[in-house]
């Protein structure tokens, strides 16, 4: 009795998958861990590991308080807590709410969900069994399931069975549990520059995942090609692959499946031999994805990668068959690479031999130091650590920057896609000028800090807390500097110094603090002006005025009274003087008009004529001014 193609297929397809396996089991895989500690009750109180979800958004480099909550209804968290009248959101003042659901009856992710629309902050959930933690992946998604899932974005985590059971009696007890779930030390951040990897594959018919994994490539290219550029991070991309065992290596199947005589291999896109792409045109695009970047990597852009991979998801997608050379080709030449550099680097599929690209990925997928095998596909790894959580823009770039030593982040970590959003509630506690909407509260990846900000290349300096002031040039244009200013009768009075020191002054005819009042100087209660016998003074605001009685006049310089007459006669001898001033300047302008130009003029023509009747030997002809006239 013969066998069906489909079953061969299908159980070539699990000798593959089940040598896989056989790789992570030989292999080592590491459950990535943040840790949770209990603040209340004292007698529970300390650090206990747990385990990050692979699904929705942990706050790398950040913390999360919370208030513990074990429903008394739908405990494993399958069902919609709606459906019970349960809700975990926090009152205004309150805490966030934990709620800790116990594990089994269905998905991880769809418990988190569930607890999610009910209000939840977090999820904990407590294992079933006694046994070391696991990483909580996310199922194969169907359409079901796939709807949930890319839309979870709380955090969650995995806890033992024994630490659960002390948060469940302590709740039950009446008592209140606090616990902070701490990401800061999730991500190891030694120096200024961080080193991350994305194992990925160019296959985009394997359902969500492969649609998620390329919406995430498309959404962080900008990203990851600024921290490229800017030499903040070092990136590398990698492809899994396996080997098919050595008892089909002949077979129709496994040629269909592997490049380089079942050496490298990858299933079949649609999981069917007799229909669409095969995988070994995954295996040789992967390749060429790898041999892209190491060509890119050699003139010194490698942030080209991101380029190469996008447009061929837009260009040379499986569903208009156009995954192909002919396509990746065009696509190649477009970005200016060298293509004989990249087919060189390629080699041969069908040679009997190793591909040494291949071979190191190969070699690359077991884990060395801190990071496990490499096993999940698409895989994050940053600073040696698998990443864990949703492969989103905002969550991977907030893991990449808390990879950084502290104050040596880029500015893209302080952008809007990494905010927390601390500085919503009440400022986050740090200084504001409300008239001129301006704060020191500034959103991070690790929670807000309270810095004096920079406004329109105006530094203001303070503690960011209490007291922040502007500083320097041109800050007397940013609310008046913080001083203390006016305007009575259309004049405008200020006590902002625009210089360095940022000091507020109390202008002339002002006294006080300069920030916060200027009060009017009363010159003339105080007999500072106006004390000549004859002078009457009268206060203004901001100054004073002066007169005389009679008809005398003010003089302010002298603070002295005179007569208008005295004042006439001043005047008209001074008119006086400046005439006859005048005229000795002309005068003596004319003087010399004549002594230099005139006279010297006269001089030459005496010569000449004298020149003509009394000649000298000695003495060459002058030149006559007068023309000769002969007959």
């Amino acid at each position: 009795m013969g066998v069906s193609k489909t079953w061969k297929a299908t159980n070539f397809l699990g000798f593959l998958w089940l040598n896989l396996l056989f790789q992570s089991v030989v292999g080592r895989f590491v459950v990535e861990k943040n840790s949770l500690r209990v603040v209340s009750p004292d007698d529970i109180k300390g650090t206990y590991d747990s385990a990050i979800g692979n699904f929705g958004i942990p706050q790398y480099g950040g913390s999360l308080p919370g208030t513990v909550v074990y429903p008394k209804g739908n405990q494993k968290g399958c069902r919609n807590f709606d459906d019970s009248g349960i809700s975990f959101k926090s009152k205004s003042g309150a805490m966030p709410t934990f709620v800790l659901v116990d594990r089994g009856d269905c998905f991880f992710a769809l418990k988190v969900w569930n607890a999610q629309n009910a209000g939840a902050a977090a999820v904990l959930v407590a294992d079933d069994v006694d046994e070391r933690l696991i990483t909580m992946d996310t199922p194969e998604a169907d359409g079901s399931s796939a709807k949930y899932i890319e839309n979870i974005t709380i955090p969650s985590a995995l806890i033992e069975k024994s630490f659960a059971e002390k948060l469940k009696k302590a709740v039950n007890a009446g008592e209140m549990v606090n616990v902070n779930l701490d990401w800061r030390e999730a991500v190891p951040h030694p120096d200024d520059r961080v080193e991350y990897e994305l194992w990925t594959s160019s296959n985009d018919e394997c359902g969500f995942k492969c649609d998620m994994l390329m919406k995430y490539v498309k959404d962080f290219k900008g990203a990851a090609q600024i921290l490229e550029k800017g030499g903040y991070t070092q990136f590398t991309p990698h492809y899994i692959t396996w080997y098919c065992p050595q008892a089909f290596t002949v077979s129709k199947q496994c040629k269909s499946q592997c490049i380089n005589h079942g050496r490298y291999c990858a299933p079949d896109p649609e999981q069917d031999f007799s229909t669409g792409y095969e995988g070994k045109d995954v295996v040789i695009e992967n390749l060429r994805q790898l041999c892209v970047f190491k060509v890119a990597n050699e003139t010194k852009k490698p942030w080209v990668w991101w380029d190469y991979v996008t447009d061929f998801q837009i260009r040379c997608p499986m569903k208009e068959k156009k995954y192909n050379k002919e396509c990746a080709d065009a696509v190649i030449k477009s970005l200016g690479l060298d293509l004989r550099k990249i087919e060189k680097c390629m080699g041969d599929p069908n040679a009997d031999e190793d591909n040494p690209v291949l071979k190191e990925e190969q070699d690359a997928q077991v884990g060395k130091g801190t990071r496990g095998d490499v096993t999940i596909l698409p895989t994050l790894v940053v600073n040696n650590r698998q990443y864990r959580g949703k492969l989103e823009k905002g969550a991977v770039l907030k893991a990449i920057c808390a990879g950084f030593e502290e104050t040596t982040e880029p500015a893209v970590c302080l952008s809007d896609d990494v905010e927390t959003n601390e500085c919503r509630d009440n400022n986050g506690g740090c200084w504001q000028d409300k008239a001129a909407n301006i704060t020191a509260c500034k959103d991070t990846f690790r929670g807000r800090v309270c810095e004096c900000p920079v406004v329109d290349g105006v530094q203001f300096k303070g503690d960011g807390y209490s007291s922040c002031t502007a500083s320097g040039p041109g800050r007397c244009k940013l609310n008046n500097g913080g001083c203390w200013h006016d305007t009575r009768d259309g004049h405008t009075y200020s006590a902002c110094v625009d210089n360095e020191e940022g000091k507020c002054s109390c202008p002339p005819g002002f006294k006080g603090d300069g920030f916060k009042s200027c009060e009017d100087v009363d010159e003339c209660k105080d007999k500072k002006a106006c004390q000549c016998p004859e002078c009457s003074c009268k206060n203004t605001w901001g100054s004073y005025e002066c007169s005389c009685s009679g008809d005398l006049l003010y003089i302010r310089d002298h603070d002295t009274c005179i007569s208008k007459r005295a004042r006439e006669v001043k005047s008209a001898w001074a008119a006086v003087w400046a005439i006859l001033i005048g005229l000795a300047m002309a005068g003596g302008g004319a003087y010399l008009v004549y002594k230099y130009r005139l006279r010297s003029y006269m001089d030459s023509e005496i010569r000449a004529i004298m020149a003509q009747y009394m000649p000298l030997d000695s003495q060459n002809e002058v030149p006559n001014h007068v023309s000769d006239e002969r007959a």
